[in-house]
């Protein structure tokens, strides 16, 4: 099968009017282009507004299902825990309250880093819909801004279920977090359960050994807790222990981490303090607490995992956060392999 022309026309006009209808066809898609850029822009908006630190924030439910080995509430403000109480009733320590302070509220590092990105991606919006660039230059803006929206997705989605989150021994929540906690001697305490770790935060103490480590972190756009009791790797067994364990009295309780011996550094990394790392690793803020050497350097002990508990609260907004994004990057692909499309039907120079 073959198409003519009628009338018939010269080959170098062919030529001219192929160029005038990719230039035509260039011109029309930047400008489609530009205008799914503006509703992008609305769109990221929107999503930047359910991360505001607005009050009076979310307050959400964390317990233990089934039972009560945690019970209490969190209000999250923005990136942050501003305010909430925890009573705990863990196995291997005695019963605690734990107040998350007022005056020095939890970041959530996740959440630091997502609102991070969607600023970048509204002021990368900003500047290009400014600028009014030709189409090279938006599909190149176009790619950095889909690199950033992919990461802001993952944060939200974070690590899979079956997966361990190795950051809980650089970014427990240190002590500075904490008031006062009450204590009641519930079973299974000794020297070195909760009630050392209520009168240490409370005090604000500075031993590396921290008995609990508590850790926040975003798992398909819910808020988890992982508490896990700790400690030293070379502590030595009880006795009573020993022959409950032999007779059968007593059992171990057996989860992932076990028998898994962890480098724990109970003064964390600023993270969860809002402090950004420098580039020689050390953190702008103050001097948190916990064990340092002459140096200077925060200490890290070799420690087991007696007890581990995980408790998910679902978040309204971070879940509507995660389908917006979700569906803006559906538009952003769209419009991306549009453009290219066009560009790839341009003469190479």
């Amino acid at each position: 099968m073959s198409l003519a022309i009628w009338p018939p026309i010269s080959p170098e006009e062919l030529k001219l009017k192929e160029a005038e209808t990719l230039k035509n066809e260039l011109a029309w898609i930047t400008t489609e282009s530009l205008e799914a850029c503006r509703d992008l822009k609305h769109g990221l908006e929107d999503c930047y507004a359910l991360l505001a630190p607005i009050d009076p924030g979310s307050t959400l439910v964390m317990s233990t299902p089934r039972n009560e080995k945690v019970k209490g509430t969190i209000t999250r403000v923005g990136t942050r825990l501003v305010k909430g109480t925890l009573n705990l009733q863990l196995r291997t320590t005695s019963t605690t309250s734990l107040t998350i302070a007022p005056n020095q509220p939890i970041y959530i590092p996740a959440l630091e880093l997502l609102n991070t990105h969607l600023n970048e991606a509204v002021n990368l919006l900003d500047v290009t819909l400014s600028q009014q660039p030709d189409a090279a230059t938006l599909a190149s803006s176009l790619t950095v801004l889909g690199e950033s929206l992919d990461q802001a997705i993952v944060l939200l989605k974070g690590r899979p279920l079956t997966e361990s989150d190795p950051t809980w021994q650089t970014s427990s929540c240190p002590s500075q977090h904490f008031t006062a906690a009450t204590t009641t001697n519930g079973g299974g305490g000794g020297s070195g359960g909760v009630g050392a770790f209520a009168a240490q935060f409370a005090a604000g103490g500075s031993n590396a050994s921290n008995p609990i480590s508590f850790h926040i972190g975003i798992q398909e756009s819910c808020v988890v807790l992982w508490l896990r009791v700790l400690e030293p790797s070379n502590a030595p067994v009880n006795f009573g222990v020993k022959l409950g364990l032999a007779i059968g009295t007593m059992r171990r309780l057996e989860h992932d981490e076990m028998d898994t011996v962890f480098k724990y550094s109970a003064s964390g990394d600023g993270s969860t303090l809002g402090h950004k790392m420098g580039t020689a690793g050390r953190s702008a803020g103050p001097v948190l607490s916990g064990t340092r050497d002459g140096n200077g350097k925060k200490t890290v002990e070799e420690v087991h995992v007696r007890e581990k508990v995980r408790v998910v609260s679902a978040d309204p907004s971070l879940i509507s956060l995660f389908s917006k994004l979700g569906s803006l990057n559906h538009v952003l692909g769209q419009t991306r392999r549009n453009l290219t499309a066009v560009l790839g039907c341009l003469p190479q120079d």
